[in-house]
């Protein structure tokens, strides 16, 4: 938040060389806060998934709960996800930030202990609310904090929650193995983790305004050294007004195309990912690919997501339209799924790899959150509009593939439609990402 300035010109700036040191610090604990969260939003579910049999085994779950399992994180970041907004406006981003790391902390340190099937659904569910309201509220921070920088940034924690994914998947087996062979301790582990994202954040638990690190290409905030455009008694008043815009009434949200647009093209992508996380290394198997082998295909598939999650929204921020990216990425998974379905073993690591860049849909979706609103309680709205829409639409997927797969009784049902799923993906990708702003399509109407 900027600083209110007293006296004449000299001295406000003396003033505001004299707070850059600590805005610069701030500035970076803000990087390391977003960089740790983003590490946070998914170890909850893959180091799950990479356990899931062990789980199963040592809670008496039955087959059809475990099943559920794959649609309960989609279910609780829609329901959970549409509250983000108010309690930002309530008590501000980062306190809400750091409840949520400190809600998965405590979820992932207590669900392998709470006994029963009943006590390990609620500890996943609080766990799960951490990271529903983490997510919305991560491309806000970043609209805030770096204005003139939301691709790069976007691109950074994008690229740090692909590093989480994939290393849940890859490091949670050996480790419990390390730790004497408990599932318990296994999924206990990543609590540590969360706990570390919950430091960064509490220096910032009052600060409930924006703080930018460079200059806002529409309200002018600052320079990229951090100066104020304005000095002396102005800023006051000038403060009020930034402040008057972040807290202004909410939109009507869903009189805007772009944000149904968003919405759409969220929840198809996160289909195809839960699909690809929940159903890919077994496609794999059942075509003869080796367990390992399919573990590691499923790994590449994931780590594709780290590179890529910092390339695309930076590309995606210099475009004026982001369609031609939702155009590419979905190409790739129209290829993808066509290997899949007419040689999947034989050319098995290069459908992993085009299907992994086909999920970077997910850095795009959360890149034009950020450039369709103008403020940061637009961003909020709308983040919270589509990401909670989006998740709910993805709820069906994962369990209608295995339908699908169960009563076909082999893959070409289920491939097909995945495919099919993403021509819609590619054509609502193509509608978001037109130069627009959810605040212009609201007032239209």
């Amino acid at each position: 938040m900027q600083p209110d300035i007293p006296g004449p010109p000299e001295q406000a700036g003396r003033t505001l060389r004299e707070t850059s040191p600590a805005r610069a610090w701030t500035t970076r604990l803000v990087i390391l806060g977003i960089v740790l969260s983003a590490l946070n939003l998914r170890p909850a579910i893959t180091s799950l998934g990479a356990l899931l049999e062990e789980v199963r085994d040592g809670l008496g779950m039955s087959g059809s709960v475990a099943g559920l399992l794959t649609s309960v994180p989609p279910l609780c970041f829609a329901v959970f996800g549409v509250m983000a907004p108010r309690l930002a406006r309530r008590f501000g981003p980062g306190a809400v930030v750091c409840a949520g790391m400190a809600a998965i902390a405590t979820g992932l340190l207590i669900r392998p202990y709470a006994g029963g099937t009943v006590g390990f659904l609620a500890g996943s569910a609080l766990a799960l609310m951490g990271i529903a309201v983490s997510n919305v509220l991560m491309p806000v921070i970043v609209k805030r904090w770096f204005p003139d920088r939301v691709g790069s940034m976007t691109g950074l924690y994008s690229m740090a929650l692909a590093l989480g994914t994939s290393a849940a998947a890859a490091v949670t087996v050996p480790m419990t193995e390390a730790l004497g062979g408990s599932w318990q301790y296994g999924l206990a582990a990543w609590a540590a983790l969360a706990a570390a994202a919950v430091l960064p954040w509490i220096p910032l638990v009052r600060d409930r305004g924006a703080a930018p690190s460079g200059r806002s290409d529409r309200s002018g905030r600052s320079d990229r050294s951090g100066r104020s455009d304005r000095s002396g008694p102005s800023d006051r008043s000038d403060g009020r007004q930034r402040h008057a815009r972040d807290e202004a009434p909410a939109l009507r949200i869903t009189r805007s195309r772009t944000a149904w647009a968003l919405a759409v093209f969220f929840g198809l992508q996160a289909t195809a990912a839960y699909i690809t996380m929940g159903w890919m290394a077994q496609i794999f198997r059942d075509a003869g690919v080796a367990a390992s082998t399919a573990g590691l295909l499923l790994a590449v598939t994931m780590v594709m997501g780290v590179p890529l999650a910092f390339v695309i929204p930076r590309l995606a921020t210099r475009l004026p339209h982001q369609g031609p990216i939702a155009l590419a990425l979905g190409a790739c998974g129209l290829a993808g799924y066509a290997g899949l379905y007419f040689a999947p073993a034989a050319g098995a690591w290069v459908w992993a790899l085009l299907l992994g860049v086909s999920n970077c849909a997910f850095p795009l979706a959360l890149t034009m959150v950020g450039m369709r609103a103008r403020t940061g309680a637009g961003v909020a709205q709308l983040s919270a509009f589509a990401q909670s829409t989006g998740y709910l639409i993805s709820i069906p997927g994962p369990l209608l593939v295995g339908v699908l797969y169960q009563h076909s009784g082999g893959w070409g049902l289920p491939i097909a439609l995945m495919a099919a799923l993403m021509i819609p993906q590619m054509a609502v990708g193509v509608l978001a990402g037109r130069n627009r702003t959810v605040e212009e399509e609201a007032a239209a109407r």
